[in-house]
């Protein structure tokens, strides 16, 4: 059990790592971009800090090494002993990367590049941090912290007082005794960046007791020996205070109180022992007795003999003050509260259950209206609100799945890094739309065409700086990564400033390899779309970024195995713009009902735009079998859905049947010819290649209010084929 416990925080950990990454990354990138405020780099020198603290608990040496190193750079950034200068901060990138790879290492088992981590962690004492930097020591007081405004003293015997800063009087005070075990220590943690990261909160003078430090022969290298008592003053709660202490809370003995609250009465005291109690009383009398007044001490001091004030408050009044510090505590940590963690797999389940409501409604509302029951009776009313309520549960659970895509787009930066590092080209990535949302799985699954994509375009369409100058380009590329909501999907945009595609050479590249006849006429979209080919590479030799012929097919197949589409457009000289188009959610989507040669068949509502009844005059023959429609004095290709699936061999009477106008991906319009439309309702997803196989033309499938199963209409599919087939007879003409 208690291993299932440590398992379950080290899970957690890694979950915050990945986070903490993300916030890292984004500090990172805006430093690049010239946001150099304070702000932003205490968040990245906390994500570091953070994550070494926990990797500390779990003795991930290598992590814990590396991120001491990189958290001692940052350190040295925000007192201002170095600057944020572009070579740096590509340093501090690096450095992230390996940071990341660390984590991943030490979460999945697998061994990093130690000697990549070791050139780094060179870098970083270049920099001025790292192992090597001497940075804070105990030993020599608190030499750390003489840029902040801190007052620094020692005394070996006692704290007897010493001056606080000024500051406005009027501010609280509070009194911190801090004392490290050995165990904080070999978690790689200091006490000086501790009482630093402190003494950012205020004003504070700090004092260090080393009475407790051995002569030389009895001194344990591994011991703790120094303790520390700060005065704090300035606009800050305990909650502040302690929050510098979170990581290190196991490991040290630690008393925050305010200037006005009486210290903590020893173990002894507060058992209620009386013969100790009367022995303190009597000590602390004769004490005063022997300075002829009151003592007067420094609030959060000992007394003069060691002892501290003894609480004499009320056991009553103090279990009362108790009990309402608790509720305090309790209804702060409440108000606090703004979110929780749950399992992935609780979700999922949650979203399976809301598919099966939505098919359990589907075929409530087909049985009411099976029995005849007219919409104004109490339970198609009934019905109604269900079907409401249904969908209001299921539009909630689909936003909680729903993730920003900033995370993945943030991961892309770092290929940018890569590949412009391989191949010698200066490359920008610029993103917009990093806070549209869409459905886990799909952001999940988007990295790895994301991946392929970036290096295309880096490695195939940004030229080397010295041709980018020649053609009257800035020496370094940029490469645009946007996504965007529209009709229902999310769009997802790489974009380049490169030479764009070489046509002739694509299409050369096509003939030579057999994917083309050399002979064939081609449009600009259909010499593009070849790249997307098996095989298919323009590479002259083969490296670690290309050459094999694997790549572009890989995202094209990616991105159908999501519900999604990809296209291209290119300027040559200009660059290059891959359009991907997913849908939010692989669970449910709005269908439209329709019914083709005694099928049943779905049609997703994002891809129609209206719907007609076609007239004689309207109808005109295109080649040997096919048919245009004319709408609104435009001719669009007419594809008998029925003929194409094989559900029939000769083609429907066209007047008889419904026109479906429906928009394809790649902008085009087209319209699909069906018997009849029965309804518009929510439907669920079920895989079809999960529980049967590829079909072409169909991308998934679904379940009816009648039990029965119904295909779902792959609209892109459909219309690509249709222009194939067209292709192939005014070629055979």
């Amino acid at each position: 059990m208690a291993s299932d416990a440590i398992a379950d925080i080290k899970a957690t950990f890694f979950q915050e790592c990945e986070e903490q990454l993300a916030e890292l990354e984004a500090g990172l990138l805006a430093l690049e971009g010239g946001d150099a405020d304070l702000e932003t780099i205490n968040a990245i020198f906390r994500a570091v800090h953070s994550i070494k603290g926990g990797a500390g608990a779990f003795h991930l040496d290598d992590l814990v090494r590396f991120a001491h190193a990189y958290e001692t750079s940052l350190d040295n950034l925000r007192a201002g002993r170095i600057s944020a200068t572009p070579a740096g901060t590509r340093v501090m990138l690096r450095a992230a990367d390996m940071l990341a790879d660390l984590v991943r290492a030490a979460r999945d088992g697998g061994a990093a590049d130690i000697a990549r981590g070791e050139a780094i962690i060179e870098e970083l004492v270049a920099l001025g941090g790292g192992p090597e930097d001497p940075g804070l020591d105990e030993g020599d007081g608190m030499d750390g912290l003489d840029f902040m405004p801190v007052q620094v003293s020692f005394d070996s015997d006692s704290l007897d007082g010493g001056e606080a800063t000024a500051g406005d009087p009027s501010a609280p005070r509070y009194v911190i005794q801090f004392k490290p075990k050995p165990g904080l220590y070999a978690k790689a943690n200091e006490a000086g960046l501790l009482l630093r990261e402190l003494a950012r909160l205020g004003e504070a003078s700090v004092r260090c007791d080393v009475s407790e430090v051995p002569l030389l022969p009895d001194l344990d290298p591994e011991g703790a020996y120094l303790s520390w008592t700060i005065v704090l003053r300035g606009d800050v709660d305990e909650a502040a205070i302690r929050e510098v202490f979170e990581f290190v809370a196991d490991d040290c003995d630690l008393d925050i109180r305010r200037e006005d609250e009486a210290p903590p009465a020893p173990a002894a005291a507060q058992s209620g022992d009386p013969d100790i109690l009367s022995l303190l009383k009597k000590l602390e009398a004769e004490v005063q007795n022997q300075r002829g007044e009151a003592v007067e001490r420094t609030p959060g001091q000992p007394s003069p003999v060691g002892l501290q004030t003894i609480d004499r408050q009320p056991a009553a009044e103090k279990s009362t003050k108790a009990e309402a510090g608790k509720t305090t505590a309790g209804a702060a940590a409440a108000s606090g509260q703004t979110t929780i963690r749950v399992d992935i797999d609780r979700v999922d389940r949650l979203v399976d259950l809301i598919g099966e409501l939505v098919i359990n409604q589907a075929m409530l509302a087909q049985r009411v209206a099976e029995a005849g029951l007219g919409r104004g009776s109490a339970v198609a009313t009934g019905l109604d609100e269900l079907e409401r309520l249904t969908r209001e549960i299921q539009d909630s659970v689909m936003a909680i799945r729903a993730q920003p895509v900033k995370p993945v787009f943030q991961r892309m930066s770092r290929i940018v890094r890569e590949v412009a590092e391989i191949t010698g080209k200066s490359v920008h990535l610029v993103t917009d739309g990093e806070s549209t949302e869409v459905d886990k799985t799909v952001i999940e699954r988007l990295a790895d065409p994301l991946t392929h994509m970036i290096r295309n375009a880096i490695d195939h369409g940004i030229e080397e700086p010295a041709k980018r100058i020649a053609a009257g380009k800035p020496g370094e590329g940029v490469v645009r990564l946007s996504a965007l909501h529209r009709s229902g999907r999310i769009v997802i945009e790489v974009a380049d400033d490169g030479a764009g595609i070489n046509r002739a050479r694509v299409r050369e590249i096509a003939a030579r390899k057999g994917l083309v006849s050399a002979d064939a006429v081609l449009s600009d979209d259909e010499i593009d779309n070849l790249i997307f080919a098996p095989g298919f590479s323009t590479a002259e030799t083969v490296s670690n970024i290309s050459g094999r012929g694997v790549g572009m097919d890989v995202v094209k197949r990616s991105i159908q195995a999501l519900g999604g589409r990809i296209s291209i457009s290119s300027r040559p000289g200009a660059g290059s713009t891959f359009t991907m188009s997913l849908p939010l959610t692989l669970a449910v989507l709005d269908g439209m009902v329709v019914s083709v040669a005694g099928q049943t068949l779905v049609l997703p509502l994002t891809a129609i735009v209206e719907t007609l009844q076609p007239s004689e005059t309207d109808l005109h023959a295109f080649g040997t079998s096919g048919q245009v429609i004319l709408v609104r004095k435009a001719l669009t290709p007419l594809i008998d859905v029925g003929l194409r699936l094989g559900f029939r061999t000769s083609p429907a009477d066209s007047l008889s049947c419904v026109v479906i106008l429906v928009e394809s991906e790649g902008g085009g319009r087209s319209a699909l010819l069906v018997d009849a439309i029965q309804d518009q309702r929510q439907i669920v997803v079920k895989s079809l290649e999960g529980n049967y196989g590829h079909v072409p033309g169909i991308a998934a499938a679904t379940i009816l209010g009648d039990g029965r199963v119904a295909l779902i209409l792959d609209v892109d599919t459909l219309v690509a084929a249709r222009q194939a087939n067209a292709l192939e007879q005014s070629q055979a003409a």
